[in-house]
């Protein structure tokens, strides 16, 4: 598929997701993201939805969704275009899933236990299919047309919505605080994304655990925890060893006392769950 053809089929909010890039703040129509070639406090990366296209405010660059992968991977238009191959152009289109993150045109059909083969064979692809009862099966209905997928609910009664081809969000975007009663704000255990969550308690199954659990939905959201994170006498990392991981863990181990970084378990890995998939 040509550069013409994939600009018309993906929209630019499901390319940024792709690298769990999320808008700091938005509206139906446009959104500020952090730059995506330094660390930031303030986001001035404009992302217009409607012309598919972003502005830097720092730099003055302009970019459609090829250059952003390009920016991103470091890399030429034909390896970017070959990034594009994992993508379900059967379901891609412009401001669909876009407007799905916004509260627009979508609305939840039914939740349930997880029983679809489907999502079965996927958390089991993942190995954490014991975890199931922490998430969902979702059915939705977004611009007319009907999905399912697995669903992890946030804070604020958005659902984190992933199966085998899209990954997105249904509503708005936020972390998922999972209290333990035990904890008495010991520690917390920060992860990324619920599927380093779901692996976590794979692994510390056979044990009581005293801990919170913070689970960031995008790295972009961690400003909404700065506040709660102040209350914990130890914060224990598996972030992705990646640059923006790297870069979030820095501010953390900056801003708060007795930081454990546990990505060190999986370095030569991109995430808990990929390092777990490939050691059991």
């Amino acid at each position: 598929m040509n550069c013409e053809k994939i600009k018309e089929k993906i929209n630019i909010r499901t390319v940024l997701e792709s690298f769990n890039l999320f808008p700091v703040k938005e509206n139906r129509k446009t959104a500020f993201y952090f730059a995506l070639d330094r660390e930031e406090k303030i986001p001035s990366f404009s992302v217009d939805f409607v012309k598919n296209k972003a502005f830097d405010f720092g730099t003055g660059k302009n970019y459609d969704i090829i250059s952003i992968v390009q920016q991103i991977n470091q890399c030429s238009v034909s390896e970017a275009l070959k990034y594009f191959e994992k993508f379900d152009f059967s379901v891609q289109k412009n401001d669909e899933i876009a407007e799905a993150s916004q509260g627009k045109n979508y609305s939840i059909i039914k939740v349930s236990e997880i029983r679809h083969p489907a999502l079965i064979q996927y958390l089991k692809s993942r190995k954490v299919y014991e975890q199931k009862d922490l998430v969902k099966e979702i059915y939705y209905e977004l611009n007319s047309k009907k999905y399912f997928g697995i669903g992890f609910f946030n804070n604020s009664g958005g659902v984190e919505i992933r199966n085998k081809y899209s990954k997105i969000c249904l509503g708005k975007k936020d972390v998922t605080l999972a209290k333990n009663e035990l904890s008495e704000n010991k520690e917390i255990i920060i992860f990324e994304g619920f599927f380093d969550y779901l692996t976590f308690k794979n692994l510390e199954k056979k044990e009581k655990s005293i801990s919170d659990y913070l689970i960031l939905n995008s790295t972009a959201m961690l400003f909404k925890v700065e506040e709660t994170l102040k209350n914990y006498g130890k914060i224990s990392l598996f972030l992705d060893n990646d640059a923006n991981g790297n870069s979030t863990k820095e501010i953390i181990q900056k801003k708060y006392k007795n930081v454990e970084d546990c990505s060190l378990l999986y370095w030569d890995f991109k995430d808990l769950n990929e390092w777990f998939c490939a050691k059991t």
